[in-house]
């Protein structure tokens, strides 16, 4: 393949931090998705961001993207993350084209990743067999018994997905395709926390779960977060910051807070009573981290973000995957370079206002070191004191937090035993 057009950078040209990682969520069709799932924050992408009916990543784009964000890292591993919308509907040939520009463009002391997030509905034999030939780790979306996950997570025809994700996992399992559980925690699924953790683990098959809080302000079509209407931000602990009443903040399909920490609590229970070292539940694995003073595993509970960016189809990028609005866009591949963008000041700003916005009440929290607010897109009530800026999830994650505190002085004298 010849090399695209667009900005090159030479080691002379390197920012400071051209030295350090970062990640990209690549959307290489946008918020084009075959299904039409209640919860889905993305799908209003088309319209905000004025997409073309089919928008698709060109070939030359492609190029540019590949070289780039390999050029702009200097580690051992460079990981790719495709997502969408749904990106298996860019079909097999445009992923051939991946792993051959990753080889071309790779340095001699890199290792190239790949991680492809789906809703495995569209997954054949011919798929499985390119995802194992090139060691893909595909997360697959689910959200628990069909009971639960069918409650969401349906086709444009209103079709029940559940079936189609259970055959995409046998398919996978049948190739030795690594992939692990993405289950989004809604209003629904959050009050059956067994249930689901037992579906993922036991009959799903997965040892890695990744549980994501649905949380979307009503408002979330059209206004960024931090541009939120101020006098809009209920109390915390009040009704209007619950899904389910006329004047709630957030979507009726957004989990409870307080089912949330339920929810954890729950399952924590279970992981360490019979899955403790066997299955990789990332909540549980960073607070166990963090609690050993390590680095946080998740950027949500970090005390600092923004290295965990997006580019959308026409490489337009973004400071977040949940940040994806005009207000939070810094640039565009064909204009600048990716390394020129990830360590801007504007996205260096971005990442410490995580810590530097945090209200009176965070900072003063026991379990502010575990925490750090969470992510701030989810920043939408009053602490009790009327401060703005307090977490949505707050209740949950201070009933899951003081919960683990009973366990966790034996957690870490069992990784520290096990190091001698």
């Amino acid at each position: 393949m010849t090399s695209s057009k667009g900005p090159t950078m030479t080691l002379q040209e390197q920012p400071d931090g051209y030295k350090h990682r970062f990640h990209a969520m690549v959307k290489p069709l946008g918020s084009l998705c075959n299904l039409n799932c209640t919860y889905c924050y993305y799908l209003s992408k088309q319209g905000l961001l004025e997409q073309p009916a089919a928008p698709r990543m060109s070939d030359a784009l492609l190029e540019q993207h590949i070289r780039q964000y390999i050029e702009a890292q200097t580690g051992d591993e460079v990981v790719f993350s495709w997502q969408g919308g749904e990106p298996t509907l860019m079909g097999l040939d445009f992923f051939r084209s991946v792993v051959e520009l990753q080889a071309q463009y790779k340095k001699p002391h890199q290792r190239i990743e790949n991680d492809l997030q789906t809703n495995g509905t569209l997954l054949d034999v011919e798929w499985a067999a390119f995802l194992r030939q090139h060691n893909f780790l595909v997360g697959l979306s689910c959200d628990g018994p069909q009971r639960l996950h069918d409650h969401n997570r349906i086709t444009k025809g209103g079709q029940p997905t559940h079936a189609k994700v259970m055959a995409a996992a046998r398919l996978l399992r049948k190739h030795n395709v690594e992939f692990n559980a993405l289950c989004v925690v809604n209003r629904e699924n959050a009050k059956y926390p067994l249930d689901v953790y037992r579906f993922l683990t036991r009959e799903l098959g997965v040892w890695r779960v990744q549980f994501i809080s649905c949380v979307e302000p009503k408002v979330f079509h059209h206004t960024a977060p931090q541009h939120w209407d101020g006098a809009s931000q209920p109390l915390v602990n009040t009704p209007q910051a619950e899904p389910g009443t006329a004047d709630s903040v957030v979507t009726d399909w957004s989990v409870d807070p307080n089912d949330w920490g339920r929810f954890l609590c729950k399952v924590w229970d279970e992981w360490y009573k019979r899955d403790y070292g066997k299955v990789h539940v990332d909540l549980f694995e960073t607070a166990v981290s963090q609690s050993l003073g390590r680095p946080a595993q998740r950027c949500i509970t970090s005390e600092f973000c923004g290295k965990g960016l997006a580019i959308e189809h026409n490489g337009d990028v973004f400071s977040c995957d949940h940040y994806v609005y005009p207000e939070y866009r810094i640039g565009n591949i064909g204009e600048t370079h990716w390394a020129k963008m990830a360590y801007s000041e504007k996205q260096k700003q971005f990442g410490f206002s995580k810590r530097n916005t945090l209200p009176k009440y965070c900072l003063e929290c026991p379990h502010l070191h575990l925490c750090w607010g969470e992510c701030p897109k989810n920043r939408l009530v009053r602490a009790p004191d009327g401060e703005l800026g307090l977490n949505y999830l707050c209740p949950g994650m201070k009933q899951f937090y003081g919960h683990v505190q009973r366990d966790m002085p034996e957690i870490i004298r069992r990784v520290k035993t096990s190091r001698r």
